[in-house]
């Protein structure tokens, strides 16, 4: 059956693989070829039905789903999609699968209604497709830690660093992707705004684990923050983060209100508000990602001044927002993800310097 995408489903849940069955069976280009309950059946199932894509839970009995996920990584890469429990524990244990390879994930449902069910088995369908198009180069999945952060070299001036925003946008791929740029950032360096498609139980984690990696002080976006030099703000999952000019320098503010392109946070409306309030000393980085959210707020930046950088298609886990930027003009270079915090600096400094 050519063009249709073969998945392998394993979940030690009958009802959680009867219900993934049944939501990805809807649609014409994609065929469930097998279920399994656990990875010891998967990995003699994956050895006979050469899946395209496979799900797969984290808790399962006999193998962890992230031990069954890293053995797998190494011997016989392919896209994987997790199934995560919506937990804190669930949430980590999620952001270590994406570490170890997987593409995306899913949280497990929790629909109250038909039209709740229906909106999440359209993400599933989503999801396995986006990760059937998806990159597994292992340019995405270089170690990158903060004693490997690009060298410090000049120390940039407090005009600069209390100046300047550096505002960045990603989504699939994108939490491995951020954590590379902010960790080829050193502690000196002007305040960071972030939005990462993702729940709001996901973004607590996401922001402890980046901060426990990077040099910088990372944090959930609360609302009401000035935004400081060497630290770094991401998005909670329930809102927009956008940026607000006070006498005393930004601000960070959030918004509840409905979701831009599909997606609240929206990228889109980050990279809006830093064209209206920051203008020309905004520098704008998109990452890799699924879709076009963010690249028109890029191109409003730009034009508003900023300067702007994506992530080049060979390191992009999905080589989607990047391309939209690049294609409507937004970018003003493009560069390999292991590149772009270097990058960042360059610029940065050469405004220091008054050559840019």
């Amino acid at each position: 059956m050519s063009g249709v995408i073969k998945v392998l489903i394993v979940d030690d849940s009958a009802v959680m693989r009867s219900l993934l069955s049944e939501v990805l069976s809807q649609a014409i280009d994609i065929k469930v070829v097998g279920m399994a309950p656990d990875p010891i059946v998967a990995r003699e199932m994956i050895k006979t039905l050469a899946p395209d894509v496979l799900t797969l839970d984290v808790e399962m009995p006999r193998m962890d789903g992230l031990d069954f996920l890293g053995r797998l990584m190494r011997l016989r890469p392919m896209p994987v999609v997790m199934v995560s429990s919506s937990t804190e524990r669930g949430s980590e244990n999620t952001l270590e699968a994406l570490a170890l390879g997987a593409i995306d994930y899913v949280t497990k449902p929790r629909a109250d209604s038909p039209a709740q069910l229906r909106q999440y088995a359209e993400e599933v369908r989503e999801k396995v497709r986006a990760a059937y198009s998806a990159s597994l180069k292992p340019t995405t999945r270089s170690v990158v830690t903060p004693t490997a952060a690009a060298e410090t070299g000049t120390p940039l001036s407090s005009r600069v660093l209390e100046k300047k925003l550096i505002a960045i946008g990603a989504s699939t791929g994108g939490t491995e992707a951020l954590r590379a740029v902010l960790c080829n950032l050193p502690r000196d360096v002007p305040g960071v705004v972030m939005v990462q498609h993702m729940p709001d139980t996901f973004t607590g984690s996401f922001a402890r684990r980046l901060d426990t990696l990077s040099q910088l002080t990372v944090v959930e976006a609360q609302g009401g923050e000035r935004i400081l030099p060497g630290h770094a703000y991401l998005a909670p999952g329930h809102s927009h983060l956008l940026v607000k000019r006070t006498i005393n320098g930004w601000v960070t503010e959030l918004a509840a209100t409905a979701p831009v392109n599909r997606h609240r946070p929206s990228v889109d409306v980050l990279f809006d508000s830093v064209a209206e309030q920051v203008g020309a000393n905004a520098v704008g980085v998109i990452l890799t990602g699924m879709g076009k959210d963010g690249a028109r707020g890029m191109l409003s930046m730009k034009q508003a001044g900023a300067w702007n950088i994506g992530q080049d298609k060979d390191s992009c886990v999905v080589y989607g927002m990047p391309r939209e930027a690049a294609e409507i003009g937004a970018l003003t270079e493009v560069a390999p993800l292991n590149d772009i915090g270097s990058r960042i600096m360059g610029r940065l400094r050469q405004l220091d310097r008054g050559t840019a």
